[in-house]
């Protein structure tokens, strides 16, 4: 198993992903002019919009921090020190561009989510890439080979992943078997994804802003008490990003491509923008303005906080602890706990271990949301798969205590990978329909209009979406209206 999984790896991301990533956001980053940077306000401004939802959906804000509960999991804490130990403090800067192009690319998948979302027969709205594969660029057989990927990636692998990082960190700080933690974690598991999606998105609306607030004052602490280090700590970021450090040893090149490497792999599954997941909580929202692309901007946000808040927030506090040293063999959740604890004392180890029961936890419930959404996509609750995919998903929470972390890690890497480049082939196919929308919504607002959206005046871009969900305004003469009144 250790072998197959390796090969796979080393084609994804030694060729396919870690230049595919990178190259698909600087490609929307360019054909939505930098929007991320130039128009942040937008993507800000998104999150204080209304909190209401019709029955059908959840609010925007609880669709963010439903896609957040899957971002901010233990990657943020373990999987960060894992790029700092294998790929060192450059990693970082390289997770800092992951995040930033991740944000156009985060956008232009989550507007996808939306155009070209469902109702499922409960009413419930229900959308992701496996739909706008599907319809969007009317390859089906894609679209499922997409969702059995996330079934295996969200739905089983990274949940043994959290429940992995869970159980070492309890381990450490109380002294509890990881068969104890794991059980556990089944049954509070079991109590939320049994209730479905909106059990998901209320538990995930309480539980993210607290738990991410709660670690940046702790990272925010560590920054005044080390206020005269910063400088040189971010210089030795940019220096180790290039392989600067290793200069005088002519390993410039490899040791950047290390540093890259690491930083691109833990950036991306910490954020996850690209791969297709985020899209799946875009798709359960009720927009504000009523229109695909302000859930684009609400989502499109995600992978600053992630990275570039929280992630930064566990870089800072393990490189200015001192205890970053590849000699010491520290790596992963007790690298965070051995800083945290020569900031707070015993209590360090403790408080990592809450931090990621939480992160953790949010994560497990989240991912499971993502693959409930595909055994939809197809059709398998008709015979039963809601039910399995659930006890699938406990037993791999459980499975996940009492594993290895190196098996349990490459194994995501795996999983990620493959739903990366499925999921990058379709937003690059339909980059087209993505920039028409930005550019109606800009234009909506630049005239001073709440920014909707009129299927009727686009009737290239309507194909496949549901127009039941996005009731025009046309005027019966209109070519759209003509179009699909015949």
């Amino acid at each position: 198993m250790d072998s197959a999984i390796q090969c796979i790896n080393s084609i994804l991301w030694g060729y396919v992903l870690i230049y595919g990533l990178l190259a698909v956001g600087v490609y929307f980053t360019f054909r939505l002019r930098f929007m991320q940077i130039l128009r942040f306000n937008l993507f800000v401004g998104s999150i204080l919009g209304s909190r209401e939802a019709d029955r059908h959906g959840v609010s925007p804000f609880q669709a963010l921090c439903t896609s957040l509960a899957s971002r901010v999991g233990t990657g943020n804490l373990a999987g960060v020190a894992v790029a700092l130990y294998l790929g060192g403090p450059g990693a970082i800067f390289w997770m800092w561009l992951v995040a930033l192009l991740g944000m156009a690319t985060g956008y232009a998948e989550s507007l996808l989510a939306q155009l070209y979302k469902i109702r499922d027969p409960s009413g419930h709205y229900r959308g992701g890439p496996a739909y706008y594969i599907s319809k969007g660029l009317r390859a089906p057989w894609l679209g499922a080979a997409f969702a059995v990927c996330l079934i295996l990636s969200f739905g089983l692998v990274f949940n043994a992943v959290q429940s992995n990082s869970i159980a070492d960190a309890v381990e450490t700080a109380f002294h509890i078997p990881g068969w104890t933690v794991g059980v556990a974690l089944v049954l509070l598991t079991a109590l939320v994804i049994f209730g479905g999606l909106r059990s998901v998105a209320k538990v995930s609306e309480v539980v993210v802003p607290f738990m991410a607030v709660g670690y940046l004052l702790v990272a925010v602490y560590v920054l005044v008490r080390h206020y005269s280090e910063i400088p040189a700590m971010l210089a030795l970021i940019v220096r180790s990003a290039f392989g600067l450090e290793q200069a005088a040893g002519g390993m410039i090149g490899y040791a950047m491509g290390v540093a890259m490497l690491n930083g691109v792999k833990r950036g991306l599954f910490s954020n996850e923008a690209g791969m297709g997941s985020a899209p799946n909580a875009a798709a359960t929202a009720t927009p504000d303005p009523h229109h695909p692309a302000s859930q684009g901007f609400v989502q499109g946000l995600g992978p600053f906080i992630d990275t570039i808040l929280i992630c930064t927030a566990t870089a800072v506090m393990v490189l200015l602890s001192g205890q970053l040293q590849p000699e010491s063999g520290l790596s992963g959740v007790k690298l965070t706990q051995a800083a945290m604890s020569s900031y707070l004392g015993s209590f360090g180890d403790i408080f990592i271990a809450i931090a990621i029961v939480f992160f953790g936890f949010t994560s497990i419930v989240a991912n499971y949301s993502y693959a409930e959404n595909s055994i939809y996509f197809l059709k398998a609750d008709r015979i039963g798969g809601i039910f399995a995919l659930r006890i699938l998903c406990l037993s791999m929470v459980m499975w996940g205590t009492l594993s290895r972390l190196d098996i349990v890690w490459a194994a995501a890497d795996a999983s990620m990978g493959l739903m990366a480049t499925f999921n990058l082939v379709g937003i690059v196919g339909l980059s087209g329909v993505v920039v028409k929308l930005t550019q109606d919504y800009i234009s909506q607002q630049r005239a001073g209009l709440k920014p909707t959206f009129n299927p009727y005046e686009m009737p290239d871009i309507a194909r496949g979406v549901d127009l039941a969900i996005w009731p025009p305004e046309q005027s019966a003469d209109s070519p759209g209206a003509k179009e699909q009144a015949t």
